[in-house]
């Protein structure tokens, strides 16, 4: 079995932390917190699990197979959403949905990508895009991005040889926390169509983006769609997590050869999902602005707790949408580290070491905290368990 596709990369990392717990117990007085996944742990609101439940038992469509490329009417929504927030031209046939946006991503690589290719990634990544990587024969790339988290597109364009085939970014950014500003997407684009290469943004985040206004002006280029591809996720945005519902936005052309991997891999996205989906994009944009609003005043009581923190070694690197990533003043790696947090303060997070090459010094040195699921009293508790950790 070691010669196989999936042999050829690493064990999902949050089902491996959560082995952590194993054997642990977490007395009432210090209960775990649990920061180590970015993904929502509340339903959906009531009145979109309402919508859906109408939805289940008045509308027979829901439970049949639906367009591989998924629902016109999402996918125009969508179109009509991108025009209006990002102040450009996108169409409905520029979009497709997916089953979450880790199925947008393997799309996009499955359409751009052949045995051999090359795709950098800038470190710390997302290691779901290493993985898949890894598992169609791609080579990952790093691009080291060091103490800003911001990665450099002169040193990316060192990294270029004849087998690349894309850049990968993801702002606001999944691990680091950090929001790429629009000059810095905009150079990414300018290299990636100046050496015939394709920018692949990952936008699953966008909603909780800290700035107002557009966050670039990537779909204002009349052009577009001979360069981006872009990711999306209605699993944060909406709490639709189980559900799988994301998207895709591109050329036409590389949609249809998208399309031949979607339909052999899951046939068409949940229509459950993308009608839910589609509700709540036309009824909780008030809600979703909460949100936001909700997440930005989590990521402001971050900043005060590692400020407090510091005199202790503690470094917030970057923070923003749902993360906090962290330079911390243990003499051991990050990976032990971890697993001695679980032990010893209660609190479950994850390693640099597992959003970073095997040697990088970098990942020893560094940890992810996923704060979306923690309030401000959780994040304060998290400061004191952490401040009281022995052995720095």
């Amino acid at each position: 079995m070691s010669d196989t596709r999936t042999a050829s990369t690493f064990s999902p990392p949050v089902m491996e932390a959560r082995r952590w717990l194993d054997g642990v117990s977490f007395p009432p007085e210090r209960p775990l917190l649990n920061v180590s996944q970015a993904a929502p742990v509340d339903p959906p609101p009531e009145p979109l699990r309402r919508a859906m439940a109408e939805i289940v038992m008045q509308d027979a469509s829901a439970h049949l197979y639906g367009p591989v490329l998924g629902l016109p009417e999402l996918r125009a929504e969508i179109a009509a959403l991108w025009r209006r927030d990002y102040r450009g031209d996108v169409t409905p046939d520029q979009v497709a949905v997916t089953s979450g946006c880790n199925q947008a991503y393997c799309a996009a690589i499955a359409a751009l990508c052949g045995e051999g290719s090359e795709v950098i990634l800038p470190s710390p990544w997302y290691f779901n895009h290493r993985m898949w990587n890894d598992m169609t024969g791609v080579r990952t790339i790093p691009l080291e991005t060091g103490p800003t988290l911001l990665p450099d597109p002169d040193r990316a364009a060192s990294l270029i040889t004849p087998a690349t085939r894309a850049i990968v970014l993801v702002s606001p950014n999944n691990p680091g926390g950090v929001e790429y500003p629009a000059e810095l997407l905009a150079a990414f684009r300018d290299l990636c169509r100046d050496r015939g290469l394709t920018l692949i943004l990952d936008e699953t985040y966008r909603d909780f983006d800290s700035r107002e206004g557009p966050a670039h002006d990537l779909f204002a280029d009349p052009d577009w769609d001979d360069v981006l591809v872009q990711l999306y996720s209605f699993s944060k945005a909406y709490r639709l997590t189980g559900h799988r519902v994301g998207a895709v936005t591109a050329s036409v052309e590389r949609i249809a050869q998208m399309e031949r991997f979607l339909d052999t891999v899951t046939i068409c996205p949940t229509s459950l999902g993308q009608k839910a989906a589609l509700w709540g994009m036309q009824n909780l944009g008030d809600w979703l602005a909460q949100e936001r609003a909700e997440i930005i005043a989590r990521r402001r009581a971050m900043e005060a707790s590692f400020e407090r923190l510091a005199p202790q070694g503690w470094r917030l690197m970057g923070c923003g949408a749902y993360f906090g990533w962290i330079e911390h003043p243990y003499a051991e790696a990050s990976d032990a580290l971890a697993r001695r947090l679980v032990r010893e303060a209660g609190v479950l997070l994850l390693p640099g070491t597992m959003f970073t090459p095997d040697d990088s010094e970098a990942g020893r040195r560094q940890l992810r905290i996923a704060f979306a699921n923690v309030d401000a009293g959780g994040i304060a508790e998290m400061e004191t368990r952490l401040a009281a950790l022995p052995g720095a």
